[in-house]
């Protein structure tokens, strides 16, 4: 009488094991939760219910899972159900729990008083503590003795990562190809499928944010392409989807594709939520800002930056340069100035650098933003024909533009549209090119500027990224020949929208700009053409217009 629903535990759990095995989350967890009275495998039961981003029910069956091993007198398998309880704790920023728990696993092995992989595992933490401190050489040392227990006791787990984490770490520190090298060897483990579950999304994710820090959007798009394999062979997974699509509304968003990367980018941020991961949905939220400021809903973005600052996710240098299309120039140089000041990792500077160089040359402070140009250039240095290259290219192009040396202005920003080509980054690319036709008709060749210009223009419309594309329309009707006269590329902007009628509040909101700086520049214009009066300046522009010779 007392043995049949034990022996139906049993079943019901090899019948869970079996669902485990296959990846099905809601019905294996179901199906473990019924057994765990009799014939419990708490283990994987915690597994799925991780998967399935039950957080109480994941930390509720470790626990029993801990207290099962230390009651058969297994203390290494306690001592590793303890540290992940500290390790998923610490990534919810419970420090205090996670500490304890962490400390219990380090005593259980120090009791043990044997090599074990264990030991591995209890690097984990001080990975992240030296990460936390900045010191990423001692975090990629740390990383590295446990890639060696890891290898030493044959254990794919630890290796996979200690050696995604120690290639993250030499990526940012500069070493790329070693690191990268790693990140690669790691994902071999996990496309073989030699992982465990929770470890595999792991590394995936921290895979790709590796090859982000690494600014490799090929090998970024590779293994997201296989995340988003992985997550779709497991529909009623969410862990880990969330972070998933965020990688893929980033490339969409790179590669053009905006109205589908901001679908997808709020896809992430509700699954995210339903994940409880505020760090991914703040991410997600992110991505959304960025796509609607380069559409114009500058309202929208400030909410998604909004949105994603609350759930702890540094809204610069997005919201900075959101300030600057609002015409509130001061503020985005006080926020991007305040960003890179608490910034000291270069290959996390070098995301903020762009966004500072365009404001500073917005407000008219030339000497910072060749600055910050040199410094990405730096950053750059040995990877000219990657996305870090392009990006200080891009930079350089527009700084050099703006101190008059037009022609080194020119080679860079040809530089920079081919290497924005090849990683097809639409935008960019009519950014690069705007560059190129702005040089060129500062040289006088009017019909190459013109090409370069429509060009550009053709991109943004097709992108509706609306704040560009009238920024480029503006100048399109710039005079056949200011350089004549000694203006500034700055001013024949300001020149070409007066001639289109623009007030000096539109005009700084164009070009992103103070009133304070479109009324210098008009007093310089001016003064540089010999007329007192927006009429007559205006005049100026349509009368080199229509002596221009026929196309």
């Amino acid at each position: 009488m007392l043995s049949a629903p034990v022996v139906d535990a049993v079943a019901e759990t090899e019948r869970g094991r079996e669902l485990y095995a296959r990846r099905a989350w809601a019905d294996a967890f179901a199906t473990l939760s019924r057994a765990a009275r009799a014939a419990p495998d708490l283990e994987r039961l915690a597994t799925s219910a991780y998967m399935l981003g039950r957080d109480a029910d994941y930390f509720d069956a470790l626990e029993r899972a801990h207290h099962a091993h230390l009651d058969a007198g297994d203390r290494l398998r306690a001592a590793y159900c303890a540290l992940w309880m500290g390790v998923n704790l610490m990534l919810q920023r419970e420090v205090g729990p996670a500490t304890g728990w962490i400390a219990r696993a380090q005593r259980l092995v120090d009791r043990e008083g044997q090599r074990c992989v264990e030991r591995g595992y209890l690097l984990i933490p001080a990975m992240f503590r030296h990460e936390a401190a900045g010191d990423l050489q001692a975090a990629a040392a740390v990383a590295g003795e446990a890639l060696a227990i890891g290898d030493r006791f044959g254990d794919r787990d630890l290796f996979a990562l200690a050696a995604q984490s120690q290639g993250t770490f030499l990526v940012m520190e500069g070493e790329v190809e070693e690191g990268v090298t790693l990140l690669d060897e790691a994902m071999v483990a996990v496309s073989a499928r030699e992982l465990s579950p929770i470890v595999s999304g792991l590394v995936y994710c921290g895979v790709i944010l590796g090859c982000q820090a690494a600014y490799d959007p090929h090998r970024a798009h590779e293994w997201t392409t296989a995340l988003s394999a992985w997550c779709e062979q497991q529909p009623d997974m969410v862990a880990f989807t969330g972070r998933c699509l965020t990688h893929r509304a980033e490339l969409m968003w790179l590669h053009g594709a905006w109205p589908e990367a901001l679908e997808e980018a709020r896809r992430a941020g509700r699954r995210s939520a339903e994940g409880k991961n505020a760090l991914a949905a703040g991410e997600a939220l992110y991505v959304q800002g960025e796509v609607l400021r380069r559409q114009g809903d500058l309202a929208a973005a400030e909410q998604a930056y909004r949105t994603a600052s609350r759930s702890g996710r540094e809204p610069q240098p997005g919201l900075a340069l959101l300030r600057l299309a609002q015409g509130d120039t001061g503020a985005a140089f006080a926020a991007i100035r305040r960003a890179l000041d608490e910034t000291g990792e270069r290959r996390l500077r070098a995301r903020l650098l762009p966004a500072a160089v365009e404001i500073m040359l917005a407000a008219g402070d030339l000497e910072a933003a060749h600055a910050a140009a040199a410094e990405l250039a730096r950053i750059a240095d040995g990877h000219e024909a990657g996305m870090l290259g392009a990006m200080a290219a891009l930079a350089q192009g527009a700084v050099e533009l703006a101190a008059g040396d037009v022609r080194a202005a020119l080679g860079s920003s040809r530089r920079a549209a081919r290497v924005w080509q090849q990683l097809e980054a639409p935008f960019e690319v009519a950014q690069a090119r705007t560059l190129v036709g702005l040089a060129c008709r500062a040289l006088g060749d009017r019909d190459t500027a013109a090409f370069e210009l429509e060009a550009a223009r053709g991109i943004f419309a097709g992108l509706a990224a609306a704040p560009a594309l009238a920024r480029v329309e503006a100048l399109m009707i710039q005079p056949a020949t200011p350089s004549a006269h000694g203006l500034t590329a700055r001013e024949q902007e300001v020149l070409g929208l007066v001639a289109a009628g623009k007030s000096n509040r539109e005009i700084a909101a164009e070009l992103i700009l103070s009133e304070h700086t479109v009324a210098r520049h008009l007093q310089n214009i001016f003064a540089k053409l010999g007329v007192s009066s927006r009429t007559a300046a205006s005049a100026f522009v349509w009368s080199q217009m229509t002596t221009r010779p026929p196309a």
